[in-house]
């Protein structure tokens, strides 16, 4: 699946703090290079980023609910226990980023991409994702409960005790992950496609006694 990427227009990009976005009344902020900026324990509400490069920064423990992104690259960016719930987020890239607990609570994202990201006990809760690949991503005990996935990939990424409860999973491959535990029902995983071993142990949910003779 091709993801559109974020349409960034370098020739506008100026360096700049993370912290500008403090001076703008509607917290908006773009056109921009961002590196080694420190924003973390902040409560920003509704904030707009648009067009812009930010590496190498830390938003830990940061409230961005209802935040508008589009068109933006993170690049070892930590956002560990940050709260991103209500976002928009759309053409996006997070390239090995620390997202470690983050919650994005009924949520939209289109077109994202998570890299060589750590997703550990991120919560997805009610949101919808519509062509998003985790590539090469640690999600263990991630919370996709009553979400909408639609064209998502799974790209050799842990899935480890991830909840997919009240999630349907039809046009899902997960066979080019991994798990030894999953949290999902039969219903759920109608139409999704799974590995031979993983069948094995998904049969097990569904009480199946499975012998070789």
């Amino acid at each position: 699946m091709k993801l559109k990427t974020p349409a960034i227009s370098k020739a506008l990009l100026t360096t700049k703090d993370f912290q500008a976005i403090l001076d703008d009344e509607d917290y908006m902020l773009g056109n921009c290079e961002i590196s080694q900026s420190d924003f973390s324990n902040e409560n920003l509400d509704r904030a707009h980023l648009h067009n812009a490069v930010i590496k190498n920064s830390t938003f830990t423990h940061t409230n961005f609910s209802g935040i508008d992104i589009v068109d933006v690259r993170f690049i070892n960016c930590d956002f560990s226990n940050a709260d991103l719930s209500k976002a928009s987020i759309h053409r996006v890239e997070f390239e090995n980023c620390k997202l470690l607990g983050i919650s994005f609570p009924e949520s939209s994202l289109g077109n994202v991409l998570f890299s060589n990201s750590i997703l550990n006990f991120a919560t997805f809760h009610s949101s919808k994702l519509e062509k998003i690949i985790f590539q090469h991503c640690s999600l263990e005990s991630t919370d996709f409960y009553d979400c909408t996935l639609k064209n998502v990939v799974f790209d050799n990424c842990n899935l480890n005790e991830a909840a997919f409860e009240q999630t349907l999973l039809k046009g899902i491959d997960l066979s080019l992950s991994h798990f030894s535990s999953l949290r999902v029902s039969q219903n759920e995983l109608k139409g999704c496609t799974v590995s031979r071993e993983q069948a094995v142990y998904l049969s097990t949910l569904m009480g199946l006694k499975i012998t070789d003779g």
